[in-house]
């Protein structure tokens, strides 16, 4: 197996087949994973927020999920990837507290998962695997080998989507 390479919050970076690419502590934030199974290139970008027309100054483009997608395939296609080729995984997108309400800044998982989707539909980018939503916490591992996506939450088995 290759490097396990890490991503932080509102962070993005792509690699080729031995790497893998790991983000911790995924709340309402959403990880995502994208893959081009000919290339064995992997990206992963850990979105915080929608939208990045709705902030005046945003000099970080892996914060959003607009432009963090764009991004990820702009390092993705340096590495050799073919964006026709490109299929999707995602994994966040939590609830964290326990209420529920209609307030749009409460409903930031919920709103990040939507962002991804619509984006992603955008660029003709077929999503094939999500874990999405409730309550909790995620740590995610994406392998360019298999393009498997492995999520770990606390008290919970292993998932492998």
């Amino acid at each position: 197996m290759g490097e396990m390479i890490k991503i932080g919050m509102a962070d993005l970076n792509a690699c080729k087949y031995p790497g893998a690419l790991t983000t911790l502590g995924l709340g309402s934030c959403v990880g995502i994973a994208l893959y081009d199974p000919s290339t064995k290139v992997g990206g992963m970008a850990h979105i915080m927020l929608p939208d990045s027309t709705k902030i005046r100054k945003n000099e970080n483009h892996a914060k959003f999920a607009d432009t963090g997608i764009d991004e990820l395939i702009k390092q993705m296609i340096s590495l050799g990837a073919n964006k026709h080729n490109l299929v999707a995984k995602i994994a966040g997108g939590a609830q964290m507290f326990a209420f529920t309400s209609n307030n749009d800044m409460l409903r930031i998982g919920d709103r990040n998962v939507e962002a991804t989707k619509a984006k992603l539909s955008s660029l003709g980018i077929r999503v094939i695997g999500e874990d999405t939503g409730l309550n909790y916490g995620r740590t995610i591992e994406f392998y360019t080998e298999t393009g498997d996506l492995l999520i770990k939450s606390v008290g919970k088995p292993i998932k492998t989507i």
